[in-house]
């Protein structure tokens, strides 16, 4: 695999279903060479978990008045094209980025490969076979660990180390393979779900972290019957 995007994403959490993009990093390689790069942070349109911003150092602040998801999202497909994907643990980033273009309406099957899953082929008695341990391990440089743009860079180091060291034994770890995933589309929030919660909003007089307006149907039922079990119905 001579020519691909190497892609990393920081999100809200592990849940493609439940948890939003936040940021996205992708570098469009030729030849071994860094090519083009994509580069941006996402308002998620919910607050940022405590965890994410000791993680990551993002903020609520630093995504404010940025791109909404389906802006960035349709972006990253347009920069992908139809080049094969490379990533460590590729199947959680591909899972984010299909489920909301499938959201979108759109088609994102992809082939590629993964870092992850190679360095554990190859390299079976490493104690952590994480981005930063493989980095250090290969003493590959890195300015910020757990920023989007940073990791994609250090993941097509970290092949093109692994390809020169590994591929003539193991050329199949190298090569692009089908991702496997299935993203079953999300409608938006209905109108009646909206002045639903928003009349439960204002009786129990709560602080929603998220806009309604960017939830799923899913989601705006799951979060309406949470704040019925948490503070009841609306009692006329």
């Amino acid at each position: 695999m001579r020519e691909y995007v190497s892609l990393d994403l920081e999100t809200t959490g592990l849940e493609p279903k439940n948890d939003r993009i936040i940021e996205i990093g992708a570098a469009k390689i030729r030849g071994g060479e860094v090519e083009e790069t994509y580069s941006l942070l996402v308002d998620p349109r919910v607050k940022i978990p405590e965890r994410i911003t000791a993680l990551t150092g993002i903020k609520d602040q630093m995504v404010e008045g940025q791109p909404f998801v389906e802006e960035a999202v349709a972006g990253l497909l347009e920069f992908c094209g139809e080049l094969p994907l490379l990533g460590h643990n590729l199947l959680f980033d591909y899972s984010f980025v299909k489920h909301s273009a499938v959201n979108m309406g759109c088609t994102f099957e992809k082939q590629g490969a993964d870092t992850l899953k190679i360095a554990r082929k190859v390299l079976p008695d490493l104690e952590s076979r994480s981005l930063q341990s493989l980095r250090q391990y290969y003493q590959i440089p890195q300015q910020e660990a757990h920023r989007a743009l940073e990791d994609a860079l250090t993941t097509f180091r970290l092949y093109e180390r692994l390809r020169t060291e590994f591929a003539e034994k193991y050329p199949e770890l190298f090569e692009p393979a089908p991702l496997l995933y299935k993203a079953k589309r999300q409608g938006p929030i209905t109108p009646a779900q909206k002045r639903y919660l928003q009349d439960l909003v204002k009786y129990h007089r709560i602080n929603l972290d998220v806009e309604p307006e960017s939830l799923t149907k899913n989601e705006a039922s799951r979060l309406i019957d949470r704040i019925l079990g948490t503070y009841g119905k609306i009692v006329r």
